[in-house]
């Protein structure tokens, strides 16, 4: 199982260790009309995106304050701490918002996979095109 499920919004998190300008940052986020905003979720080192999930206020309070990534499901309608059942866990360097507020880009350390099929990306192998015929450089490393 990929994920840890917790539908109690009472769990008090471990102290992480990121900060935010809370009258600014979290005020700034912009939340659909179901309360959830996309989070793009990007590895730290080699700026691969792997994967997006979503947010609601409280996954982005449980993620500042435990400095790993949370998500809300919306199909399970429940919270999750990715990587805390298969230990592939993503330690957040960085939590930003976009220049609407209505996107959320968090930065990563990512431990094995980020993706439930056991891929480091969830956009491995999944090409509608590729005009060139060439890989990113951060791509055509990994694939040798």
């Amino acid at each position: 199982m990929e994920r840890q499920a917790d539908n109690s919004a009472d769990t008090a998190p471990s102290s992480g260790d990121i900060s935010i300008d809370t009258a600014s940052g979290l005020e700034a986020i912009k939340y659909d009309a179901r309360g959830l905003v996309p989070c793009i979720v990007q590895e730290w080192i080699t700026g691969e995106v792997l994967m997006l999930a979503y947010m609601n206020s409280e996954s982005v309070r449980r993620t500042l304050a435990t400095g790993t990534t949370w998500f809300y499901s919306r199909s399970r309608k429940e919270y999750w701490n990715k990587g805390a059942t298969s230990g592939n866990v993503q330690k957040v360097r960085e939590l930003r918002y976009d220049c609407d507020g209505d996107t959320l880009l968090a930065l990563v350390e990512q431990t094995g996979a980020a993706c439930h099929t056991g891929d480091l990306s969830c956009f491995d192998g999944r090409w509608l095109s590729s005009p060139t015929g060439e890989r990113p450089p951060f791509l055509a490393s990994r694939e040798g």
